[in-house]
């Protein structure tokens, strides 16, 4: 199992303060942070503030106003274009993974032509990809019928394009489907919080029923791994118990 120490924190649980004041809080309890470039703590506006802190990155993009599987295709080059801009400011603030949302449609009379859009974008991706010393990989999403990349199956289509896999292991509880994702492997990135099977509440890991031990367990050793809580104190509560189960 992975100390505790090298396991992250998001700032998503920490939006309500500044970027600035949210990684100085971070940087308290670990040396990497993942940062949600949306809101108050868009990068593209505060690239800067990364150099004053002495932290190893990840990065999460936009999650607000960005569709990689858009049936409208201007949209969908928007938002492929705001992930390349973003894979360029993580190579210079060296932040290892880009974690990206794999897109939605807004019914199932439009979902054949959100796939063929979502297809599109795995190919810009990847092109994407050559050009950064970034890993771009894209997160497995919760019950939410609208949302791609919620099964397994998925899988086959990010090695395709030599593309990574960031495992949320919440998401994929609540889906039922935690375990086959677990024997799958291959997750280059992880998003580590808790919940009792029925939504995505992101609670604190040990409050829900997710079995940290055997995750911590199986999952491979140099992928990054975050806690993606709903606050901070829940952050605190993960890190003292998976300093109670780690061994």
């Amino acid at each position: 199992m992975p100390p505790t120490n090298s396991i992250g924190c998001s700032t998503c649980c920490l939006m309500d303060r500044t970027l600035e004041e949210a990684l100085s809080l971070v940087s308290r309890y670990t040396g990497l942070a993942e940062i949600l470039s949306d809101g108050p703590h868009d990068l593209f506006g505060e690239e800067e503030t990364c150099s004053s802190f002495d932290l190893r990155y990840t990065v999460h993009a936009p999650v607000a106003d960005i569709n990689i599987a858009s049936e409208n295709e201007h949209l969908r080059r928007a938002s492929v274009r705001v992930v390349s801009d973003l894979a360029d400011l993580c190579d210079r603030i060296g932040a290892g993974r880009l974690v990206i949302h794999p897109g939605h449609t807004w019914g199932e009379e439009m979902r054949g032509v959100a796939e063929r859009a979502l297809n599109r974008s795995l190919s810009d991706l990847a092109t994407i990809q050559q050009d950064v010393n970034v890993r771009l990989a894209l997160e497995n999403m919760g019950a939410w019928d609208i949302c791609f990349f919620r099964e397994p199956g998925f899988l086959a289509r990010l090695a395709d394009g030599g593309l990574g896999f960031a495992l949320d292991v919440g998401h994929a509880h609540v889906n039922g489907n935690l375990g086959p994702f677990l024997e799958e492997g291959g997750a280059i990135h992880v998003h580590l919080h808790d919940n009792c099977g029925n939504r995505d509440d992101h609670l604190a890991c040990g409050e829900g029923s997710i079995d940290f031990r055997r995750v911590l367990r199986v999952l491979p050793r140099s992928a990054t791994k975050v806690i993606e809580p709903a606050s901070f104190r829940q952050y605190e509560k993960s890190i003292e118990y998976l300093r109670s189960i780690v061994p």
